[in-house]
């Protein structure tokens, strides 16, 4: 067996723990020995060490350039800012790669498989918010500034193009609002249209969609895309409704790029209701899994996961609750992991 492979594992809130135990378990079947460095973040980490975020978390991941991730809580409104945007930007995180295909058949949709690019630094989710007071109310009027750059949309809109055509992918849309604004997203069609016509015509077709009409389109006839790629806002959007085309966030996995780093994590979130309930559907974070092995060059182990996952649910019929099963956590991941071993 190889050495062991440095990385950060984040266990994360609510269900985390649980799913990420159950992936863990599917890396030990499959013979893939990690060196872990165990750290805590989010509300684990308010109650650690009193950061969302703390100093330790980001000097493991400096070092091993590599992490895994459960959920992890983010209150809405007020408190703390979110813990996943700010490990983005800390390791200049880019480029979010979210994966949809169809793993149990006969749903409403059927035989999907889409490729969402989804650009992770800029656009609405920099945080540049304020309120203006009126009239005796100090939050009468809240402003938010986008800020698309030419540089950050080249960046992923190459790693988009040259991910897309390294995976066979045949056509590429790109997602935008440069209709209305002509600008913030406007930027990130030109330098679509440049790039394409200077590298990449004729290796992959390129569409062009305005963001509303491309909604409809995934939810009348998915199947007339292949990848998209957009900015952060929409691709947040997209990225979730294309997971419901495939049975919902339970089976969405999400893989985070840098030029330094790569971290990989389920897209939902750490589901507090059922914490502890053991009733967790761990495969999205396992299919994260298998895409930080592809990250790793061990495509065989990666493809050994998927199939594993694919037989489980389909051969052996066993599936959780959320997928319409009996089994809990632990009595599937104990299935898969006879899968693995025994094919």
């Amino acid at each position: 067996m190889s050495a062991p492979i440095s990385a950060t594992l984040i266990p994360g809130d609510g269900i985390g723990p649980e799913i990420v135990d159950a992936t863990l378990a599917a890396f030990d079947a499959l013979g893939v020995s990690f060196n872990w460095d165990i750290q805590q973040a989010g509300l684990a980490g308010v109650k650690a060490a009193g950061d969302p975020l703390p100093p330790a978390v980001l000097d493991s991941i400096r070092r091993t350039r590599l992490a895994l991730k459960g959920p992890l809580e983010t209150p809405s409104g007020g408190g703390y800012r979110s813990s996943n945007v700010r490990l983005r930007e800390e390791f200049k995180l880019y480029a979010n790669v979210r994966p949809a295909k169809t793993m149990i058949p006969g749903g409403r949709f059927d035989n999907i498989d889409l490729m969402v690019y989804r650009e992770n630094l800029e656009g609405l989710y920099m945080g540049y918010e304020h309120y203006i007071p009126m009239d005796g109310d100090p939050e009468a009027i809240a402003i938010a500034t986008g800020v698309n750059t030419r540089q950050g949309s080249h960046r992923l809109l190459q790693y988009a193009f040259e991910h897309a055509i390294a995976n066979g992918r045949k056509k590429i849309a790109v997602v935008h609002k440069a209709n209305i604004m002509k600008a913030l997203t406007g930027i990130f069609l030109d330098e679509a249209r440049k790039m394409y016509k200077e590298k990449y015509e004729g290796k992959i077709e390129m569409q062009e969609v305005i963001i509303d009409a491309c909604c409809m389109k995934l939810v009348i006839n998915p199947w007339q895309f292949d990848c998209l790629v957009t900015t952060n806002l929409f691709g947040d959007i997209l990225s979730d409704l294309v997971a419901g085309l495939i049975g919902g966030l339970g089976m969405a996995p999400g893989a985070n790029i840098g030029q330094d780093a790569a971290i990989f994590e389920a897209v939902h979130g750490s589901a507090p209701d059922i914490a502890g309930k053991g009733i967790a559907n761990p495969v999205a974070l396992m299919l994260a899994a298998a895409m930080m092995l592809d990250h790793l060059k061990m495509h065989d182990k990666a493809t050994r996961l998927r199939t594993s996952i694919l037989d489980t649910f389909n051969v052996d019929n066993v599936r959780t609750g959320d997928l319409g099963g009996k089994a809990n956590c632990k009595e599937f991941t104990a299935a898969l992991v006879s899968r693995i071993r025994n094919g």
